[in-house]
């Protein structure tokens, strides 16, 4: 008979009725992946937020209300293949919110490194994706692995990824974080295989695993969607070695308190705001009508601010750093820009967002008019005949 762990019944990730009255927060600082499972969704992932984005977003939530008991780390990348801004962004959050519950979601690719550090943060737990221990098995599953910046054999990654998944388990359970392992069900690639999964990472110190049905993307149907049946019958060999999570019921970065969607221009409000001491816009344009240039592109500036009677309007136009210095331009543009709270680009690296975001400047990229996107930055219902996304 099924068995399933009580012991976090009220905790705000475990549990059904806990998963519906507590609020959680996902804050998209993952900016890379470093694993493809074949059958996932091939659409491109939305850009990553900065740390200080991130947090800012995060305090605006709050302050309209939301009660939030956990944030999260779940994409759109993998949060342990570019681990700085992620342990950044719980860095901040926990000194702004000593209290708050904090957990991250992984393949484990570089986790036992990083568990003493997280563990001294305090995060409450962490989720492993682990859908194979054994290598023929997960060679049917990932269409990729990269454990560094480096481009290595399926067969490498794979053996690279499952020797690394079980040190992480082991490292984190070690350094007294929750570990929860979630295993999604491929009816035909691994359904006879989960109970060995269980069985490993139980050993290895895991507390409770999610047993995960696979439901097919819209441009992907190689193979079918895990049906009740099998998915019962999975779970009863599974819960034979470790406690299970209730049946499943979705947790993902999609989620944002119990009903808020992602941040984006159109829907929640995650702009940046001006202050007295940054009142300005800086964009970057090759019409002054639109924001249609990469900011690497950019030989000026152009600043938008209030005037004496509060209506924003172009003020100046600034040149900007020459090309060629490396991060120094960046921090001569950061500079440049002292008076600006966010700059409009239609493209921008994550060197020259961290740097800005660093020194209080958000990046917000979009492909709107710049009349209408300034006018929504000062507070007016104005929006460019154009799509804002960040």
């Amino acid at each position: 008979m099924e068995t399933t762990t009580t012991e976090y019944t009220n905790h705000p990730c475990f549990g059904i009725a806990a998963r519906k009255q507590f609020g959680r927060l996902h804050l998209p600082v993952a900016p890379r992946s470093n694993a493809k499972v074949r059958f996932t969704s091939n659409a491109r992932p939305q850009p990553a937020m900065m740390p200080e984005e991130a947090l800012s977003w995060m305090e605006q939530v709050i302050d309209n209300g939301m009660d939030i008991d956990i944030v999260g780390i779940t994409g759109p990348g993998d949060p342990l293949a570019s681990p700085e801004p992620v342990i950044r962004t719980l860095r901040m959050v926990r000194e702004t919110y000593p209290d708050m519950k904090l957990c991250l979601t992984s393949i484990g690719l570089n986790g036992a490194m990083h568990a003493p550090e997280l563990a001294d943060i305090g995060l409450s737990h962490i989720t492993l994706l682990v859908d194979a221990v054994d290598p023929a098995v997960a060679e049917k599953l990932y269409a990729w692995v990269r454990p560094s910046t480096k481009t290595v054999s399926l067969e490498e990654g794979v053996r690279k990824l499952l020797d690394e998944q079980a040190a992480a388990v082991s490292a984190f359970s070690k350094a007294g974080i929750t570990v929860k392992v979630n295993t999604t069900v491929y009816p035909s690639i691994n359904a006879g295989h989960v109970e060995s999964v269980a069985k490993t990472v139980s050993e290895l110190g895991a507390s409770m695993m999610a047993v995960v049905p696979y439901i097919p993307t819209e441009e992907n149907h190689e193979i079918s969607r895990t049906d009740q049946g099998l998915l019962s019958t999975v779970r009863e060999c599974a819960a034979a070695h470790i406690n299970l999570m209730p049946a499943w019921d979705e947790c993902g970065e999609s989620i944002v308190g119990t009903e808020m969607k992602k941040p984006s221009m159109g829907g929640v409000t995650v702009l940046p705001k001006p202050t007295p001491e940054r009142p300005n816009v800086a964009v970057v344009s090759s019409n002054g009508m639109d924001v249609d240039l990469h900011l690497g592109h950019a030989a000026q500036v152009m600043i938008y601010g209030p005037r004496e009677d509060g209506l924003a309007c172009l003020l100046e136009v600034r040149d900007a750093p020459e090309p060629g210095s490396g991060v120094n331009r960046w921090k001569q543009l950061s500079s440049m820009l002292s008076d600006c709270f966010v700059l409009l680009a239609a493209s921008a690296g994550e060197r020259p967002r961290d740097v800005l975001s660093r020194n209080g400047i958000s990046v917000l990229i979009t492909d709107g008019g710049i009349e209408g996107t300034v006018d929504v930055l000062y507070g007016g219902g104005k929006k460019g005949k154009k799509k804002n996304t960040i």
